[in-house]
């Protein structure tokens, strides 16, 4: 008898039982992904912890990543990957026209900045565009709020619509009463090193659970502490999701997570005289107009217009590159058929 009870801490629930029901192969049991180390990965199943091969090269399992749901046999391989009801992707720090899933699952993403140093603003509206684009719900955190008595709330918040805004502190425990009680379901961090979410990560968890370090004191940068993306079960339910600092964070594919980002912005595009307003010297234009007005900066709409050309040119890169594999499929296919009649025409 297995036993899913085991699982709960991890993230089991109803919904995920349903599909991993439907999908169950013999001899498997359901597993989740709590850390990934290349060929082989760190789960939880109904019988405890374990270490899983993942080596396979097919597509049922490629690509795991920390937080997807997989199925795995008697030998700890796994066989099977349980559709992600949500990933935070960004694009490949490869270069490669393809995505990178940084977390997969999760329900609420803390964008993580420092009160104490310099408050990136479209830093901040790049990574929300991520969690939107997810399909998790974010909320924009200010750490280390004990450091400065100067917190520009307002300024995060005027880049963050539809999404909560707070200043915490691991360190005095400012705001991480009203922070948990936010949290929902399998929780991901994700910020610059220095932001303090390894910090956050055990404060949250209430145990040393992830190794910290200092930020330079010349520019208040972080170096790179957290080198794995590993969840853990939270004391009070749902489970956590430490990631590395992010120092590229390319959009892949974020139409949506754009649209919600800049939500105040679309909103006035609706309004403008032309459906096509590129918010130029364009007569009519609403956005414009909002700028003049002072209800929008002319940094957000730059911001919002930078996004939006990387994500078309992404967009268009991928499509060139299915496009040519689309072609080496049909030459493949041509050789094959011209080596059949020379075949058969020379049995003739």
């Amino acid at each position: 008898m297995v036993d899913y009870d085991r699982l709960f801490p991890y993230g089991w629930t109803e919904p995920v039982a349903e599909e991993y029901t439907s999908l169950i192969e013999e001899g498997c049991m359901p597993a989740r992904v709590i850390r990934m180390d290349r060929s082989e990965c760190d789960v939880a199943t109904p019988t405890g912890l374990a270490r899983a091969r993942c080596h396979r090269a097919d597509s049922a399992v490629s690509g795991l990543c920390t937080g997807d749901w997989v199925s795995i046999d008697a030998e700890s391989t796994v066989q099977q990957l349980l559709p992600r009801r949500s990933a935070i992707m960004r694009a490949s720090v490869s270069g490669r026209s393809q995505g990178q899933v940084l977390a997969a699952n999760v329900d609420t993403v803390l964008v993580c900045t420092a009160a104490d140093g310099d408050i990136d603003l479209a830093r901040i509206e790049r990574m929300l565009t991520l969690a939107w684009e997810s399909n998790a719900q974010p909320i924009v955190l200010l750490t280390k709020a004990d450091a400065t008595t100067d917190l520009p709330l307002d300024d995060v918040r005027t880049v963050a619509p539809g999404a909560a805004t707070l200043a915490v502190s691991a360190a005095s425990g400012v705001g991480l009463d009203v922070l948990v009680a936010m949290l929902d379901g399998t929780v991901a961090l994700i910020g610059p090193s220095g932001a303090g979410k390894s910090t956050l990560a055990n404060a949250l968890l209430g145990a040393e659970v992830f190794a910290i370090n200092a930020v330079r004191a010349a520019d208040k940068k972080g170096r790179h502490t957290t080198v794995h993306r590993e969840l853990r079960p939270l004391p009070g339910g749902g489970t956590l999701i430490d990631t590395p600092g992010l120092r590229g964070i390319g959009l892949w594919d974020a139409s949506v997570g754009i649209e919600k980002t800049f939500s105040d912005i679309e909103s006035l595009a609706a309004q403008c005289r032309f459906t096509d307003c590129a918010h130029r010297d364009e007569p009519g234009c609403a956005v414009l107009e909002a700028i003049e007005n002072g209800a929008l900066t002319g940094r957000r709409l730059d911001s919002y217009q930078k996004l939006a050309r990387e994500n078309e040119w992404v967009q268009a890169r991928t499509d060139k590159r299915l496009q040519a594999e689309r072609q080496r499929v049909w030459r493949d296919i041509s050789k094959q058929q011209r080596r059949m009649y020379r075949e058969r025409n020379s049995r003739h």
